[in-house]
């Protein structure tokens, strides 16, 4: 049994860089990619390079407040009745080009891991938080996807273009959230007055977006994310993401943003890689949920009827949803990243109610979008097509692969915190909920602190979505092992059969 002494020394980033490397990443970029990075001149806009200077719309990004990689950045304008919207997308593929070192460092990791305590990018900082950002008060290049919102959520027309913007102001989600949600005007928006109307048009167009994807069957999910809090390399505490509406609104847009540029390759011929989540892998498991709290879902897979159970049971129990939520993801299985050929039609995304959705919103961060951008860039330029079908299958294996792994390493580290923070609350009570149940072992999350770990006694019998009471029995920061033992199971629902 561990005590106070195992966390004494640690090293919580060494265990992270530890992870990453047993993990198959690459935890530092090698001499020849930061040579490359540091040579990296700023390309500013010549004659010849035909891009539209957008410089003076009243462009703005909406992101973390700790944030300096900035992908993408808004501005808005009404049309009548219609909103029209423009995300501009940093152009990466500018300053990293295929088979460049620091494009191979990319290609091998193909996504930052965030691991809580150390954060692992894909591209070098001088290129992600500096050249290749959108970053406040500077000229950048960039993608643009422009699309038309009806009133009634629908986007009625969609272009994509290269253009040279300006960021005016780097707006955060916790300011201009509650600001949003009814709070005090940030003084953000009181250096930029003009940002006032912009921001609250977006906001706009962003509900739009979302209301309609809600009446197509787009699940309402509410799922906790918890990342540690350290001190001195100490973790002093677990805390919690808050969602918000300045989340919401960035979130909506890049999914119109993304499902705009599907569509713009595949009329264009042109086969990309796709964002798929299948219909979940155990929807019987769904079924016998729904029944469990009084609610029928039909035995063969609808997100229409998922969607429709889960708002009814945010309205119902709004302090219970966010565990019904993680139930329902981890019933769905994982999303992948599949090639979709012209005249081909891929599987969609599940959740989302989308047929076609790629990803090209988040190039310094994920490989994808740098892919993405690549080949809407020739199509542009009428130039020959960076990729063969076969190199971006690949590509696809790989990426979702790799984002498997980072997801392995984001859970392991989350553990490694949780094991330290609780290391001192050895024999204390929790309520949990079980997150999987398999061969390989069951699981839980605790509800107060958020934390997760294995139940090495008592599993018999739980599933993913059972409530429970758990004891603390072990910790082992090291290995990332926090042990518990199942002391009270589920309530069952229905009376034992008479006899």
């Amino acid at each position: 049994m561990s005590t106070d002494r195992d966390s004494i020394g640690f090293d919580i980033e060494e265990a992270a860089r530890k992870t990453m490397l047993d993990n198959g990443f690459l935890a530092d970029f090698g001499p020849e990619v930061l040579a490359a990075a540091e040579a990296t001149p700023p390309r500013e806009p010549r004659g010849a390079d035909a891009v539209r200077d957008m410089r003076k719309l009243p462009w703005s990004s909406i992101d973390n407040d700790e944030s300096r990689d900035l992908d993408q950045v808004e501005v808005s304008e009404r049309d009548g009745d219609r909103i029209r919207v423009r995300v501009a997308i940093a152009d990466v593929d500018l300053l990293v080009p295929r088979g460049s070192p620091t494009d191979e460092h990319a290609g091998h990791n193909t996504t930052s891991v965030y691991t809580g305590v150390v954060i692992f990018p894909m591209l070098p900082e001088r290129l992600s938080t500096d050249l290749t950002s959108l970053n406040e008060g500077v000229d950048r290049r960039a993608l643009v996807t422009e699309m038309l919102v009806d009133a009634a959520g629908e986007v009625v027309e969609a272009d994509v273009y290269r253009a040279l913007i300006h960021n005016h102001a780097k707006l955060t989600y916790e300011e201009i959230g509650a600001w949003l949600e009814g709070g005090e005007r940030p003084a953000s928006l009181d250096a930029h007055p003009d940002l006032v109307d912009q921001v609250k048009m977006q906001d706009e167009a962003a509900q739009r977006l979302r209301a309609l994807r809600h009446r197509r069957g787009a699940l309402v999910l509410e799922t906790i994310e918890a990342r540690p809090v350290t001190v001195d390399g100490k973790v002093v505490d677990l805390a919690l993401v808050q969602k918000s509406r300045a989340r919401e609104l960035v979130e909506d847009f890049m999914i119109a943003a993304n499902g705009a540029v599907a569509r713009f390759l595949e009329g264009r011929g042109i086969p990309n890689i796709r964002r798929v989540v299948k219909a979940p892998e155990r929807w019987e498991r769904l079924v016998a949920l729904a029944a469990e709290l009084g609610e029928t879902l039909p035995a063969e897979p609808s997100s229409l009827a998922l969607a429709g159970f889960l708002r009814r049971r945010r309205t119902a129990a709004p302090e219970t949803f966010a565990d019904l939520s993680l139930s329902v993801v981890k019933l769905m299985g994982p999303g992948e990243y599949v090639v979709e050929k012209p005249g081909e039609e891929s599987d969609g995304h599940f959740g989302l109610a989308a047929q076609d959705y790629t990803h090209s919103t988040a190039p310094n961060r994920r490989y994808a979008d740098l892919v993405t951008q690549r080949l809407v860039k020739s199509s542009l330029a009428g130039a020959p097509l960076p990729y063969t079908e076969e190199e971006l299958v690949l590509l696809a294996r790989r990426i979702t692969e790799r984002e498997n792994a980072a997801k392995k390493v984001e859970r392991q580290m989350r553990k490694v915190a949780a094991a330290l923070f609780l290391s001192s609350r050895i024999g204390e009570r929790f309520e949990a909920i079980v997150t999987g149940a398999a061969s390989k072992g069951t699981f839980v999350r605790l509800l107060h602190p958020p934390a997760e770990g294995r139940v090495v006694r008592g599993a018999e019998g739980l599933d993913v979505g059972d409530k429970v009471v758990v004891e603390l029995v072990d910790t082992a920061p090291a290995r990332g092992f926090v042990d518990f033992a199942c002391v009270e199971g589920p309530k069952p629902t229905l009376p034992p059969p008479a006899g």
